[in-house]
């Protein structure tokens, strides 16, 4: 995968507009036969999706069929893409820069993302969007994808949303699935564009149908959601298989939760884990925060306090503010007899920094208690009242509860007099 991960799954070729090949040689067809795009002009039928390619097989074809024409740009550019599908950007950049000058529209794609990525090579994300910019004006559909992404994030161009969906819609016209799903995205998020779930869902489900996993779960999140009306968990439980077929990790959580409650699919903790598990091993912190979840309670899996405790360390680093109140839990609990009230207080704090309402309000408990801090009940009313209003019930209650127990008169004990007979007694 291009090391721009909204690129599209399907990095293209293109010869540049009006060029021919240099060479209907053996080894260029065979270089081409393992390293261009259905996107290329003449390759429709027999062009290769990234995810497909063969890296080692197309490096050593389109390097022997470069060694017959050294001066081909198609050939460096393809051999170029060859390169950075296999992770080594340096090696890429070096046949990408002279194609690129030549005026190749992929080479230039490709290297524009490399610069702005800056992996392996010194980042120049100007240079990058200036070399996205000559292949976009000239109509190159991935081109066009990769420089919406540039504005949608102000890489190397000042961020413009407008843009940005300009730019996705002329790449996703031309049938590019990433692009179709970015527009989709646009459309969901109001960014650009007005705000349109039905003209977000209908172009999720163009990308879907053209097998792109980040339309097929976002699709499918509108379909758990009920954004588009009323719930449909089967619906995205299919969805999100489609994906998570394809290995997308967020898909892999989003599926692995439906099993582990039974929505739209039968109920199978241990299937849950197992996806939670896929997922997590791709970084995702919420999948690995709600694996740590069935470790602590046991559920699909056997209970490991000590591994549920390191997914949650995993998921905070992942930046899952949740795992840090979920850390200050166990440790405040003694789950599985580890009681630690002072990096109870350090995991609580640190989600309470990150404005988590439960964060906040388990703060407000251990002030109001004492517990690793001075007692401070004025402290855990403030705790207690932001919590509070970022709409968290608990917080609200708790407050309530401790300004009522402040409130109350309290009785001084009186001196008991007894009779004077009693006394003399």
């Amino acid at each position: 995968m291009s090391v721009r991960q909204r690129l599209a799954a399907s990095a293209v070729l293109a010869l540049g507009v009006g060029a021919v090949p240099v060479s209907a040689s053996e080894l260029f067809d065979a270089c081409a036969a393992k390293a261009a795009s259905s996107y290329e002009q003449g390759y429709a039928a027999t062009g290769l999706d990234s995810g497909a390619i063969d890296t080692a097989a197309a490096i050593e074809a389109c390097t022997a069929a470069l060694a017959e024409a050294p001066d081909s740009p198609v050939l460096k550019a393809w051999l170029g893409r060859a390169y950075d599908v296999s992770g080594d950007s340096a090696q890429a950049a070096s046949y990408l820069e002279p194609a690129a000058s030549a005026g190749n529209v992929l080479a230039q794609t490709v290297l524009g993302d490399i610069l702005i990525v800056g992996q392996d090579v010194p980042q120049d994300m100007t240079r990058g969007a200036e070399l996205l910019k000559l292949a976009a004006d000239a109509g190159f559909a991935p081109a066009e994808d990769s420089l919406g992404l540039s504005y949608d994030y102000g890489e190397g161009v000042a961020q413009d949303y407008v843009e940005a969906a300009r730019w996705y819609r002329r790449a996703a016209e031309q049938g590019l699935p990433r692009a179709m799903a970015n527009l989709g995205s646009m459309y969901a998020e109001g960014l650009g564009l007005d705000r349109d779930l039905v003209a977000a869902a209908a172009w999720y489900q163009r990308a879907a149908d053209r097998g792109d996993s980040r339309a097929q779960f976002n699709l499918g999140k509108l379909y758990e959601t009920g954004a588009l009306g009323e719930a449909d968990y089967a619906k995205a439980a299919e969805l999100y298989q489609a994906s998570a077929d394809q290995n997308y990790g967020l898909a892999l959580n989003a599926l692995g939760y439906l099993k582990q409650y039974g929505y739209g699919v039968a109920p199978s903790p241990e299937g849950a884990a197992a996806l939670y598990q896929q997922a997590a091993d791709q970084g995702v912190a919420q999948a690995q925060g709600n694996l740590a979840l069935l470790y602590e309670d046991g559920i699909g899996v056997t209970q490991d306090f000590a591994m549920a405790r390191q997914l949650y360390r995993q998921a905070l680093q992942s930046g899952n503010g949740d795992a840090a109140v979920n850390l200050g839990l166990m440790y405040l609990n003694g789950a599985g007899g580890v009681r630690d009230l002072d990096k109870a207080l350090n995991f609580t704090q640190q989600a309470a920094d990150q404005g988590n309402p439960i964060g906040l309000n388990n703060l407000g408990h251990l002030y109001e208690n004492g517990l690793a801090v001075k007692l401070d009940t004025d402290r855990a009313l403030e705790l207690y009242a932001e919590a509070a209003g970022l709409g968290y019930q608990p917080a609200a209650d708790n407050r309530k509860r401790l300004q009522a127990a402040l409130q109350a008169p309290t009785e001084t004990p009186r001196v008991k007099t007894y009779p004077r007979s009693k006394i003399d007694n």
